[in-house]
């Protein structure tokens, strides 16, 4: 009985009064929207492009143009992963770099919209033969370097918020595929970062 007489108190103590009912609604962190351009940067992770296994990290980002709902831009990345067999440590570097068309809604403090990225993405692989040196190897033996170019696609689910000022949180992620000599190659992208509108 005690303690219901002070869960009561205690509520009717801590109700907030009419002004800072007031405070809270209004908005404390005020936003503005830009002129239709938008710049975002941020980490990314995917599946390499031509290597069958392991997860690429690294950075991406990308310039947005146009109003709603019709935008246009350019988008990079650069990944990297490494992967070990008993043999062979693999490294593939990809460098993406696309021209991009999205649809987009605006609601409240934030967006949401669907973007095609279509491109290019150079890859550079490294093999290092492990134990090689000790065996006395060298040249091509030793170490393997190549790079190819591919043509590439990413279809990505968008969502981007104003935290303050011109200051967005953007993330997106969705499907990505190569073409890797005669083979298609599916994967995934996904990319967390910060936007600005100037």
């Amino acid at each position: 009985m005690l303690r219901a007489v002070l869960v009561v108190a205690t509520i009717l103590v801590s109700r907030p009064s009419a002004a800072d009912v007031g405070a809270l609604t209004s908005d404390s962190f005020p936003y503005a929207h830009g002129h239709g351009l938008d710049l975002d940067g941020g980490l990314a992770v995917a599946f390499p492009t031509a290597l069958p296994t392991g997860l690429s990290r690294g950075i991406g980002g990308g310039i947005t143009e146009g109003r709603c709902p019709w935008r246009w831009g350019a988008r990079a990345a650069w990944v990297t992963a490494t992967e070990s067999t008993l043999d062979w440590t693999v490294t593939h570097s990809d460098l993406r770099l696309r021209a991009s068309g999205s649809l987009q809604h605006d609601a409240g403090r934030g967006s949401f919209g669907l973007r095609l990225s279509a491109g290019g993405t150079l890859v550079h692989e490294t093999r290092d033969r492990n134990q090689g040196m000790r065996a006395g190897l060298m040249g091509s033996d030793l170490e393997t370097s190549t790079f190819a170019l591919v043509p590439a696609a990413e279809l990505e689910a968008v969502v981007s918020v104003h935290v303050v000022g011109s200051w967005l949180l953007v993330m997106s992620g969705g499907p990505s595929a190569a073409l890797v000599g005669s083979d298609l190659h599916g994967s995934w992208i996904a990319e967390l970062g910060v936007g600005w509108q100037p």
